[in-house]
């Protein structure tokens, strides 16, 4: 989970969630990524999909049955189901996601028996640490909005400074 964090680290560098993924096969890492959906204009570019693409790719093949993938935040629908169709033996993860986590938070996709794969779903890991890293991230950014919002509400109560708040009519 330390290198998923790492890769959160890059991720929270370029501006984008702080979310990053490691995919090891018998034990030693194989491929890695941070979410990347602002900077490659792809909203299919989340931490786990980048690995999972880097490790079908390194593998060559599209079935990855032996391979356990680390995520600093719990993966959301699509995830999740991109990894149950590769086949992904684990998945372990730090941080709950309340609003989108479907690994127990909102819904549970890896536990429904009618699906055809089943991993083996493990959350918590360094998930103080995951969640810490999110949150800086989350308040940064509204404390830059926040500072956006004042300066445009300056600017414009300056631009209205030399400006009368009603017109002149003729004969005034």
């Amino acid at each position: 989970m330390r290198l998923a964090l790492a890769q959160a680290e890059q991720a929270y560098q370029a501006g984008e969630v702080p979310v990053g993924a490691v995919i090891l096969l018998n034990g030693e890492p194989i491929a890695s990524g941070f979410n990347q959906p602002i900077g490659l204009h792809d909203p299919t570019a989340h931490a786990e999909i980048v690995a999972l693409r880097a490790a079908a790719q390194r593998l060559s093949n599209y079935r990855l049955p032996e391979c356990e993938l680390f995520v600093t935040l719990e993966p959301c629908a699509m995830c999740a189901m991109a990894l149950m169709h590769a086949r992904f033996k684990r998945v372990v993860f730090g941080a709950t996601d309340p609003k989108t986590g479907v690994a127990g938070s909102v819904l549970d996709l890896f536990g429904y028996r009618e699906l055809n794969h089943h991993t083996l779903i493990e959350g918590g890991l360094l998930g103080e640490e995951c969640g810490d890293l999110l949150r800086r991230f989350f308040r940064e950014r509204r404390a830059q909005q926040k500072a956006l919002r004042a300066a445009a509400l300056e600017a414009a109560g300056a631009a209205a400074d030399g400006v009368p708040l009603h017109a002149a009519k003729p004969g005034d």
